[in-house]
């Protein structure tokens, strides 16, 4: 057990999807996982372990934000062993096309964070890849299930109410897809644990075409982006 959670070891599945609302993490468990059992809810953040096409999946909850998702997922790779974390979170839209309810992989996150800097990551930049074997998985999935996504470089930030105009913050890094507040964190901690992550993600609101997710869509419409996460964590 660690501070903020108390699974035991082998009640923590190799593969983990975590979602940023524990409430998701309810749904998801509860709609796709056989026999889900709750394994954590230190602090409200749930937790389930439940198995997916007779493979063992955790589902558990991350929270809001770089420092959130950074205490939970490197104590899951570090403590539990975990191999790889697949987050499945919202986003916004930078791009057009990728309009509401579009699943967008990243395939790097941009930050001016410190996140990885002050965690010791060696050659740390403003840029962090997703684990190059998850992403391909990923991709090929995709491609198996006949899904259409939008692969590109997301921006990581700290600020849910930024000031600064979306069309400037599409540019920062040389351009990026969308924006999310995780992901970049989430990089980090696998790189410096050598493990495997990848950020799947629901745009839930365009900055181009100003459509928006309902809050009650946001926890429970991310169905295809879900999917792709689970067929993927199962091959690894």
């Amino acid at each position: 057990m660690t501070p903020h959670i108390k699974a035991k070891k082998n009640e923590v599945a190799k593969a983990v999807l975590m979602p940023g609302d524990p409430l998701r993490a309810k749904w998801i468990s509860e709609t796709f996982l056989t026999k889900p059992k709750l394994i954590n809810d230190v602090r409200g953040m749930l937790g389930y372990t439940g198995t997916y096409k007779n493979k063992k999946v955790t589902v558990m909850a991350h929270g809001m934000g770089m420092p959130s998702i950074g205490i939970y997922s490197y104590e899951l790779f570090h403590f539990y062993d975990v191999n790889t974390i697949i987050r499945i979170g919202s986003s916004g839209s930078f791009v057009k096309e990728a309009d509401v309810g579009s699943v967008m992989v990243a395939e790097k996150a941009f930050s001016h964070s410190i996140y990885a800097k002050d965690l010791g990551v060696k050659d740390h930049n403003h840029f962090l890849s997703a684990t190059s074997i998850t992403l391909n998985k990923c991709l090929q999935t995709a491609k198996q299930l006949n899904m259409k996504i939008f692969k590109g470089n997301i921006l990581s930030e700290d600020v849910f109410y930024s000031a600064i105009p979306w069309q400037k913050r599409a540019k920062l890094g040389g351009g990026t897809i969308g924006c999310e507040m995780e992901a970049y964190a989430l990089y980090a901690n696998a790189i410096k644990t050598k493990k495997n992550a990848l950020c799947l993600l629901t745009v839930a609101n365009s900055f181009v075409t100003g459509s928006d997710m309902s809050a009650q869509d946001r926890q429970t419409s991310f169905k295809n982006m879900v999917k792709l996460a689970l067929e993927t964590a199962i091959k690894l």
